[in-house]
């Protein structure tokens, strides 16, 4: 029986992003056959297991550890905005790359940590014994809360740095609770420029090939005396892992194994046909449409100020990632006709339904259809709010501090002289940026929703300013006292409500409230029937092991080095020093293959000594696994089969953006950082002795 499992299993064998503490025996099987030389044990239990060396970084992406004195590899992109904030037009760190000499040259960061996962557990049986499944949203969500903060009170008797957080798994169908231990003093210790690691910009943004080297370095500190978690102080010291990574020199072949372990932010791989049509339609291509305006005024403004450059690098990076994958996501979904096999397999489990009657009375997938058209248009018109005003404009951001609470100020027994004070930020954005991003955001707006849904000042720009935006968006600026940095904002005066930028606000927020109200008059329903798909997914197909939709917890992927069928040919697995420089020759055609004159000389060497590939003579940068990952597994590590480090996970291929909703065997890949490149850069561009002499790579 185990065998026939394994066989019908191992068609989709290098899919998955699995939970390590339950990991299926199948899956376990089929990783030794493919090369996987580790102990279970030594994979999850204990203070040595590998686990305890991959980190959550900062909420958004994934590291490891690398050292016995806390050194975490991340991606750059994944420490672009620390290397920002440090940054300035006389020390350009983003520019110019930073190495700290010593402990003491080492930069805290705040609002980063890194979070270790100590233990995980499913406690749906205890929920649904406490009547989970018959409560309302609102109710579950209180219970959740309440088991959250008992289950971290129990854990914090035993050691007060951990913390326990409850998460949904299987579309809500199952609950797990994980134990966290958070380290919140995180420094800046290496990085190299922009240049290198962001190599090609949005041009090569999910492309292959590829040869950016996107890694940057930090270190985790501790608390001197017990060598815990601590908040930044000058006395904490270098923290002293359960474990740490080998870095390995040996690099890998075609059909090697390799494995991710890291934090998955979102799939959606359960979810139906018309959720996948809502996505496309209501979601993706908005995205892609407003963030294409507003992205061509931040460029032209960055490139034309070095000051307004450094703001906006990482507000810009963040934005166009999503915007191409976006662009990708709908191209995939309509070439590979994944609504049509979606619509063809929920024919089948509706025929299983039928004969087994399995949920029957319950999933409904007409009422599905028809609960997704209701919500199609408030959906569309709630991401075209979102994203023409949310993180686009300062006064909208200050405005939504205001309306949705933020520190008040003065005397709290005199509610009149109590008030609101905005800091001077602005070495954090740009006016003549912001003002005419907004002038766009709020044209573009209009053309592309029912009148219905514009806010009231709409209103006065068609009525006093004539449809002219720009000049409305100036006297918002001009007039409003939110634009007044460190002006006292009285809030219990009448004139508070009557400042254009606080009524601007509020008749966003108006608008908001009702495409909110709308929404969810239909979206329990929907989260239930997607709830019963999922139950029905795994129920007709209990044969076989599945996994759970990626929901930024930790998940380990399996699979091998190789390339796949690119434009009817060979991608390739790897790429190699020649082909940068010849994109760096480039550079007078496309500027984002610009690199510092040290870079070309450091990649055209005719021997890189121990960094080059023993089987193929070369100096290899970037490489291809169809390892199963998503945004979230930046900066996870890359294992080979001994547990070895031998890269970083940057990026998916364009050629399978739709993988958060289907995993093509054939076309998904994911792109890491060869290590040897990343030590190669730390070497012989950074000199950075001291750190490799730390890493130990062997």
């Amino acid at each position: 029986m185990l065998l026939c499992v394994l066989t019908a299993f191992s068609s989709k064998a290098d899919e998955g992003m699995w939970t390590i503490y339950n990991l299926p025996p199948q899956v376990y099987e089929i990783m030794q056959n493919e090369g996987f030389q580790m102990s279970y044990n030594d994979l999850y239990y204990g203070d040595n297991a590998l686990k305890n060396a991959c980190v959550n970084f900062s909420g958004y992406c994934s590291g490891v550890v690398v050292s016995p004195n806390g050194l975490v590899f991340t991606n750059h992109h994944c420490g672009f905005e620390a290397i920002r904030s440090h940054s300035t037009v006389e020390h350009d760190y983003m520019l110019n790359g930073f190495y700290a000499k010593s402990y003491e040259e080492e930069l805290p960061n705040k609002n980063m940590f890194v979070s270790f996962m100590i233990d995980q557990k499913d406690i749906t049986d205890r929920l649904m014994a406490m009547g989970l499944e018959q409560m309302s949203r609102d109710k579950r969500a209180l219970l959740l809360d309440s088991l959250t903060n008992a289950l971290t009170d129990s854990v914090k008797r035993i050691d007060k740095t951990l913390h326990v957080d409850i998460d949904p798994f299987y579309e809500g169908n199952k609950y797990y609770a994980t134990t966290y231990q958070d380290f919140t003093d995180l420094r800046l210790v290496f990085t190299v420029p922009k240049s290198m690691g962001k190599f090609g910009g949005e041009t090569d943004n999910w492309m292959w090939p590829r040869q950016t080297c996107d890694f940057s370095v930090f270190r985790i500190y501790a608390d001197p005396k017990t060598n815990g978690p601590a908040e930044y102080s000058e006395d904490n010291v270098p923290y002293h892992p359960k474990r740490w990574a080998q870095v390995s020199m040996q690099g890998y072949k075609d059909g090697d194994f390799a494995m991710t372990i890291g934090y998955p932010g979102s799939t959606e791989r359960y979810l139906s046909s018309y959720g996948i049509k809502q996505m496309r339609d209501a979601e993706n291509a908005t995205r892609a449409q407003v963030r294409g305006i507003k992205q061509e005024i931040m460029l032209r403004h960055m490139r034309a100020d070095e000051a307004v450059r450094i703001k906006y690098d990482s507000k810009y990076a963040q934005s166009s990632n999503y915007w191409k994958n976006s662009i990708g996501m709908n191209k995939c979904i309509d070439s590979i006709g994944i609504i049509s096999q979606k619509a063809a397999f929920e024919e089948k489990i509706r025929q299983w339904q039928d004969s087994t009657g399995y949920l029957r009375g319950k999933l409904n997938f007409e009422h599905m259809k028809n609960l997704y058209a209701a919500n199609m248009v408030p959906d569309r018109t709630f991401y075209y709010l979102m994203e023409s005003f949310s993180r686009n404009s300062e006064l909208f951001s200050r405005s939504m501090r205001l309306i949705n609470g933020m520190e008040v100020k003065g005397p709290a027994d005199k509610p009149k002289k109590q008030y609101f004070q905005f800091a001077d930020n602005s070495n954090e954005w740009d006016e003549a940026l912001d003002k005419e991003v907004l002038a766009a955001m709020l044209k573009n707006y209009a053309e592309h929703v029912d009148a219905k849904y514009l806010p009231k000042f709409y209103s006065t720009i068609k009525t006093k300013y004539n449809n002219d935006y720009t000049t409305f968006v100036n006297d918002l600026y001009k007039k409003s006292i939110l634009m007044k940095s460190g002006k006292k904002i009285y809030f219990n005066k009448k004139k508070f409500h009557k400042d254009p930028g606080v009524k601007f606000g509020e008749d966003v927020m108006d608008i908001i409230y009702d495409l909110r109200e709308e929404m969810a008059r239909n979206d329990e329903d929907i989260q239930l029937q997607e709830r019963y798909l999922c139950d029905a997914v795994v129920r007709m197909e209990q044969d076989m092991p599945h996994y759970s939709d990626a929901n930024f917890t930790m998940r380990l992927s399996y699979g091998q080095v190789g390339e796949y069928m690119l434009n009817g040919a060979p991608s390739g697995y790897y790429t190699t020093a020649e082909s940068i420089v010849e994109k760096m020759n480039r550079a007078d055609e496309i500027f984002e293959y610009e690199a510092e004159p040290i870079m070309k000389e450091l990649l055209s060497v005719k021997d890189f000594g121990k960094y080059t590939d023993k089987t193929t003579g070369k100096m290899q940068l970037c490489f291809l696994t169809n390892n199963d990952i998503t945004g979230g597994n930046s900066g996870s590590p890359m294992f080979n089969g001994k547990g070895e480090l031998i890269g970083l996970a940057f990026d998916g291929n364009w050629d399978s953006l739709s993988s958060d909703i289907f995993f093509d065997k054939k076309l998904a890949r994911c792109i890491g950082v060869d290590i040897r490149y990343v030590l190669y850069l730390m070497d012989k561009w950074g000199h950075a002795d001291r750190l490799l002499q730390e890493i130990n790579a062997q």
